[in-house]
């Protein structure tokens, strides 16, 4: 079966992140097609963009393409939609289904209802198997997933083309508290404007995440060079273009990170989970990791950019506590720093205020379940090698 010339597209990314995601996209040469939403950028792209986003965006954690949209107000009408879906496109005789279904504001409200009508359209145009929706989250992972959305009587089924979230690089596999996800690392960046040739600090490293993700940009290493994606399993899967597409992005690659690139943390397991991290990601050189509490950090003489996500506290309890780390990194910044770009993310307004520092908002999003945001401090002479465009492989 020959492939489709082009794919509706949805790039999924954390409501927030939308600003740096249709950065990225920009770079790589597509334009949304329609009006974002939270967390959702539709594109139109060839099958060879399809390859490419889920190869090289950093800050996205899903994209999926356009089955079918139909109304659908009895189960009779949709399962004679859903039958003349050409699920052969995307699902071959041994695939594993995985069915996610939403209803809200329609005539068909009940989703396993639904679900239970989309499986036997699959069913008996393909030889799929459907799996059960209580599968364990690894064998999940594995399975073509299908969202199905029914909104005021309007179907919407996509197909995931990503499968496990693109958050998963496949390097963190040592973690230490509190882990950020890589897409929010890299988003971090991302809005600091650092492009890797000025040094970067993150003092509070944990298992390293914003340094290997800085190494990775900084480098030009396509996030998601070392995993598999649910596309590749598809009947109309193109190991030309994809190879093709790989090859361009390897030849983009950088042998080392320009700039130095330092993860400090006073917990010596958060150094260890760095550097093994680091090791799988394969950055393990390009990153001087540190076991130090933030007092003792020695940053380089050349002036560039602090990142970082500062222990916040969940309780009020807990807050008071780290007010005194907080005005030290505050002094750190006025003192020791005034050269230097500031980024971190911030959960708490009376945290920041002890910083005395003059602080943006860049990006508001989650993380964790909590609310946050990315203040940022810009000094008024930029550093030399300063921000330009982000680098992003073709």
């Amino acid at each position: 079966m020959l492939p489709r010339t082009d794919y509706d597209t949805l790039v999924v990314t954390t409501p927030g992140l939308e600003v740096v995601t249709q950065r990225e996209l920009a770079a790589l040469g597509v334009t949304p097609s329609a009006h974002v939403e939270p967390g959702a950028i539709p594109v139109r792209v060839p099958l060879e963009a399809l390859y490419t986003l889920n190869l090289n965006l950093r800050t996205a954690s899903r994209i999926t393409v356009l089955a079918a949209n139909f109304r659908a107000r009895t189960f009779a009408e949709l399962e004679r939609r859903a039958k003349a879906v050409p699920w052969g496109e995307w699902l071959k005789d041994d695939t594993q289904v995985r069915l996610r279904v939403t209803c809200r504001k329609s005539r068909l409200y009940h989703s396993d209802a639904v679900a239970e009508r989309i499986a036997g359209a699959i069913v008996a145009r393909t030889r799929a198997h459907i799996a059960s929706t209580k599968a364990e989250h690894d064998e999940a992972a594995v399975a073509q997933l299908i969202l199905v959305r029914l909104l005021r009587d309007e179907c919407t089924i996509r197909l995931d083309t990503s499968g496990v979230h693109l958050h998963r690089r496949g390097y963190r596999q040592a973690v230490a508290k509190a882990p950020l996800r890589e897409t929010l690392a890299a988003a971090m960046l991302l809005a600091a404007e650092w492009n890797g040739s000025a040094p970067l600090i993150d003092p509070f490293c944990g298992s390293g995440t914003i340094a290997i993700e800085a190494a990775l940009l900084a480098r030009n290493i396509a996030p998601g060079i070392n995993r598999e994606f649910a596309f590749m399993h598809w009947p109309t899967f193109d190991s030309a273009v994809w190879n093709a597409t790989l090859d361009r992005a390897r030849a983009l690659q950088r042998d080392s990170a320009p700039a130095p690139i330092l993860a400090a943390d006073r917990d010596q397991g958060a150094i260890d989970a760095t550097r093994a991290n680091a090791e799988r990601a394969g950055t393990l050189d390009d990153i001087d990791a540190r076991c130090q509490p933030l007092s003792a950090l020695d940053p380089p003489a050349t002036p560039g950019w602090l990142v970082s996500n500062p222990p916040y506290g969940v309780r009020a309890g807990e807050r008071q506590r780290l007010r005194d780390l907080y005005a030290v990194l505050g002094r750190l910044g006025r003192e020791r720093l005034r050269d230097w770009h500031i980024a971190l993310l911030s959960a708490h307004p009376e945290l920041d205020a002890q910083l005395a520092l003059p602080l943006v908002e860049t990006l508001r999003t989650t993380n964790g379940g909590l609310n946050v945001r990315l203040v940022a401090r810009v000094p008024l002479e930029r550093p030399a090698g300063g921000a330009t465009a982000p680098f992003i492989s073709r």
